[in-house]
């Protein structure tokens, strides 16, 4: 005689099977993601820690949508794009932030970036034109242009983004002949 299981019983296995493979799709999306999302996420914010905590949030997003059975079909693309959409979302909020502070008077205009201490550190690296380059872009535009640097298709980009591919190849082509023409005449350190 087989044993009697109850409804309650059945749903519960369901419920940790579900749970065990949406975990390993999560650990193995870690092992084979988590180092290009996480660099992806310090040219992003230009900052480690923050890349950390966003690159938890994309993970925890991703682990979310697993258990729900909503599993992305390119786990690769759409940890891109939430990663990009994270560091988006944080970037408005500190900009919002910022202009109510200078509005008060709590903080004064940063009218000149160059003063920072962040950008006389980049510019002893030989960095500071090329950052200021890309503080300059549009979120859209960095975040095309540095996908582009990690060998994304256009495919992939415009998915990340949001964009058609047409429209993402038109804003690919326009962001690099705007940096190559800052580049061209601004002085690198070398």
């Amino acid at each position: 005689m087989e044993p009697v299981t109850s409804p309650l019983e059945a749903v519960d296995t369901a419920v940790v099977q579900r749970a065990t493979s949406a975990d390993a799709l999560v650990v193995a999306a870690w092992a084979d993601h988590h180092a290009e999302i996480f660099a992806f996420l310090v040219r992003t914010t230009r900052d480690p820690e923050v890349a950390e905590d966003l690159l938890q949030e994309a993970f925890l997003r991703l682990t979310r949508e697993s258990r729900a059975d909503r599993t992305p079909d390119n786990v690769r693309a759409w940890l891109y794009r939430v990663s990009s959409n994270l560091a988006t979302s944080r970037g408005r909020r500190i900009s919002t932030a910022l202009r109510g502070l200078v509005r008060l008077g709590a903080v004064p205009s940063a009218s000149h970036p160059e003063d920072a201490p962040e950008a006389g550190y980049i510019g002893r690296e030989g960095c500071a034109v090329i950052v200021g380059i890309l503080d300059d872009l549009g979120p859209a535009a960095r975040a095309a242009l540095l996908l582009a640097s990690e060998g994304f298709s256009g495919a992939e980009i415009a998915a990340t983004i949001g964009r058609s591919e047409a429209a993402t190849r038109t804003l690919l082509c326009r962001t690099r002949l705007r940096v190559r023409g800052r580049l061209e005449s601004a002085e690198v350190p070398r």
